[in-house]
């Protein structure tokens, strides 16, 4: 098998870097669901790694998810709102 080319690695280095870096975080808690028709749920989820290892964020996930769960989360700034629970 021949070795890979200049271009060849340079393209593979392209691909890699298409996506940004992700923390990954444990689901700890099912909020509720959130959303104007409930599409999304809100989750309680304790960063694993990064900067902030061992912080717990509430964060609305699209899709199906359980208690459990590892998410890649992009950034570990930003919270989601609470839910409103005082329903009338």
């Amino acid at each position: 098998m021949a070795a890979p080319s200049k271009s060849n690695t340079k393209k593979q280095e392209e691909k890699s870097n298409l996506f940004s870096e992700a923390v990954p975080a444990r689901v700890e808690e099912i909020v509720g669901r959130t959303g104007t028709r409930g599409e999304a749920t809100q989750v309680r989820c304790k960063v694993l790694a990064g900067r902030d290892q061992n912080k717990i964020l509430r964060r609305n996930v699209k899709g199906p998810v359980r208690v459990g769960d590892i998410l890649m989360l992009r950034e570990t700034e930003i919270e989601a709102r609470p839910l409103n629970t005082g329903r009338k």
